[in-house]
């Protein structure tokens, strides 16, 4: 279950599974263009088969850059990129409030014993530079597994706010548009999953944005090559929210039409506030898997491989 990790310093680190071959992620942390918001994302995402799971600046939104960590609105700025929507407006061109997430150093870049780890510190600014926050980022890779055809990441953040009043977590529904609640981890599918199948614990399809479940997993069909995979998100049993340090099941941001699209929101139907010198946790896991998966085996796998 080797894992092969690549550094090409200032540009991006790739972790290749060695027995197929498969350069299972690229995370990518130079900085892209400014209207974009600027930030580290992982693409291209593969199946162990080579399969690829994620899409880079589509043409409906050149910002959706595979899976990263974004904030649509932030105290007033917007670290998604793109146009800032603003209520009674629409998605405005507001370049004065696109902001960035900036690589400040790696704590631990390795790979051994079939398991791979990249911790990054990072730093977060408004428009004019200002630093509002610092992240403790980690990334790793895990629960490879060829019989199944499967591998698992983790990602977690925690965010503390360096400013002198509190950080305002929002999205565009909590600044007036209905089911748009996207900010937070955010996974944008390549062209070929549209219309696919999304299923949680307990809904199969349906609408499932805005709502509550501990996971939620999307089938898409490949483009080029025969098949479908799989990908299965989940936020750890310790999320906490704002402070609460109970539970605090995500809500879902999901869409198959027109485009595949996940994101476990931090703030969906209302904002979250970090105060000064408060820090903001939390965790994730994305399973990618070759075939299309049903509820019983992503039940089955979920259960080998506990938090």
């Amino acid at each position: 279950m080797t894992l092969a990790l690549t550094h090409a310093h200032g540009d991006r680190i790739t972790v290749a599974h060695e027995a197929t071959g498969t350069e299972l992620f690229a995370y990518v942390y130079r900085p892209e263009a400014a209207w974009e918001s600027p930030k580290p994302y992982l693409h291209p995402v593969r199946t162990l088969s080579g399969g690829l799971v994620t899409d880079y600046r589509p043409n409906d939104h050149r910002w959706h850059k595979g899976l990263q960590l974004t904030a649509s609105h932030l105290s007033g700025q917007n670290l998604w990129g793109g146009n800032t929507y603003v209520h009674g407006e629409g998605y405005v061109a507001l370049p004065e409030r696109i902001g960035s997430m900036a690589h400040a150093a790696f704590e631990e870049v390795a790979a051994e014993d079939g398991r791979a780890v990249i911790a990054e510190r990072l730093t977060w600014h408004p428009y004019d530079g200002e630093l509002w926050a610092e992240e403790e980022r980690r990334i790793e890779v895990s629960d490879v597994d060829p019989r199944a055809g499967s591998w698992s990441l983790t990602w977690t953040s925690a965010v503390t706010n360096r400013r002198t009043e509190p950080l305002r977590f929002g999205s565009p529904t909590t600044h007036g548009r209905p089911a748009a609640g996207y900010t937070g981890l955010f996974w944008r599918g390549p062209r070929a999953f549209r219309d696919g199948h999304v299923f949680t614990a307990e809904a199969d399809g349906g609408d499932l944005m805005g709502s509550q479940a501990p996971w939620l997993a999307y089938v898409g069909e490949h483009d080029g090559r025969d098949g479908h995979a799989t990908v299965v998100f989940e936020h750890a049993p310790a999320n906490d929210h704002a402070g609460d340090k109970g539970t605090h099941p995500a809500h879902w941001f999901v869409r198959s039409d027109p485009f595949a699209a996940v994101a476990p929101s931090w703030a969906f139907h209302e904002e979250l506030v970090l105060a000064p010198g408060d820090t903001l946790s939390r965790g994730y896991r994305v399973t990618v898997a070759d075939g299309a998966w049903d509820r019983e085996q992503v039940t089955a796998h979920l259960d080998r491989h506990t938090w």
